[in-house]
């Protein structure tokens, strides 16, 4: 029988981006608003995330052939697109995917919990009423939006890159969502990881294919690459408001 996974499949969180230091300070601060000073497609690594990105690439660098990815998929927003470049991704090994974006916000873009609270009130209680993997914010995605873009996302990477080593680099979301799909969750099941943690800037979730079984996941949130290489380990939500993610 043909395969139809990829042999190996990382998927890797985008490095420390400027955003996530602009949300830590605006909720210390008890802020309404994030200030970004761009659109989050535009959003770039801090210097501790280009520092992450480059520890990841000399960590893979350093693996044996067999371990290294032979194709890059990432997200075309700015702190993954670096990301992904800095890691030394030979640019005809790597494309950008639109489907591995950011999980769109709508109106409460750039909000902290704070701002949602005051700007939005009806939105943060029907939030609580529906929890995070329905609720749809004007203008924006719900969990299940961002799935269904992903399953058709998985798609394409069965199709063109099976028995293939296969690297996605993309968002927190878009990594809790992925594993949804690809090991058959329940809502209640991804809810609970999410739940334990943020995924980690720069932190790999690899699987390897097992015949019968299809990808086996082998780490999650795996972040010895860039303790081995030195560099600082941060565990922060995207640029938007965790109430909102």
């Amino acid at each position: 029988m043909q395969q139809r996974w990829p042999e190996r499949l990382w998927i890797v969180r985008h490095g420390e981006s400027r955003g996530n230091v602009a949300r830590d300070a605006a909720q210390a601060a008890r802020l309404h608003r994030i200030e970004t000073l761009s659109r989050d497609v535009d959003v770039p690594l801090s210097d501790r995330g280009e520092e992450q990105a480059r520890a990841l690439g000399r960590w893979f660098a350093d693996q044996p052939p067999g371990e290294r990815p032979d194709v890059v998929l990432a997200s075309p927003y700015l702190r993954a697109r670096q990301t992904a470049e800095l890691m030394g991704t030979p640019p005809d090994a790597l494309t950008f995917d639109e489907r591995l974006r950011e999980k769109e916000f709508g109106i409460l873009d750039r909000l902290t919990r704070y701002g949602i609270a005051a700007e939005h009130p009806e939105q943060a209680e029907l939030r609580q009423a529906l929890g995070k993997f329905y609720h749809r914010p004007p203008g924006g995605e719900s969990w299940c939006d961002v799935i269904l873009r992903l399953r058709s996302a998985l798609d394409t990477i069965c199709l063109h890159h099976a028995g293939e080593r296969v690297m996605i680099v993309a968002h927190q979301v878009v990594v809790l969502c992925l594993r949804y799909l690809i090991e058959r969750m329940t809502e209640e099941q991804i809810l609970a990881i999410d739940r334990e943690g943020d995924v980690a800037n720069c932190s790999i979730t690899d699987y390897a294919h097992e015949p019968g079984s299809g990808l086996v996941l082998r780490r999650y949130n795996f972040l010895a690459p860039l303790l081995e290489e030195g560099a600082p380990v941060t565990a922060e939500p995207d640029a938007p408001a965790t109430a909102a993610r």
